[in-house]
């Protein structure tokens, strides 16, 4: 039977789980606050990670407050991880949830601003 998962996949939901543990208890930089980890992606070669974060206000202080961890946080994962060696982190802001929030707002406003004859449904 063949695996469901690639090695590429294991090994990036791992670094995504460490990494939430690492950002909320480890990093000390003030600028990196209440950041969430969406997603992770791995390269099939395990050199390069690109890790997708949201946060509540996504500055551009925030992501060089990341890029400047980047080190620690590799250093921290190759600790945690049995992995010969630990991908270079790349952080990417991920604006989905935000993009969601926004056409969930235009949904409701539309549904409140329409008439009962819209609400009905037809047959």
């Amino acid at each position: 039977m063949a695996k469901d998962f690639s090695r590429s996949d294991r090994v990036a939901e791992q670094i995504q789980r460490e990494l939430a543990d690492l950002l909320q208890f480890e990093v000390k930089d003030p600028r990196v606050s209440m950041v969430t980890v969406t997603d992770v992606e791995v390269s099939g070669d395990m050199a390069h990670a690109k890790i997708f974060y949201s946060a509540l206000a996504g500055t551009p202080e925030l992501q060089l407050g990341l890029e400047k961890s980047a080190g620690f946080l590799r250093s921290q994962l190759s600790k945690r991880m049995l992995v010969r060696s630990v991908p270079q982190l790349h952080f990417v802001y991920d604006a989905s949830i935000e993009h969601g929030m926004k056409l969930s707002k235009l949904i409701d406003e539309a549904l409140a601003s329409a008439t009962p004859q819209d609400k009905t449904p037809k047959v």
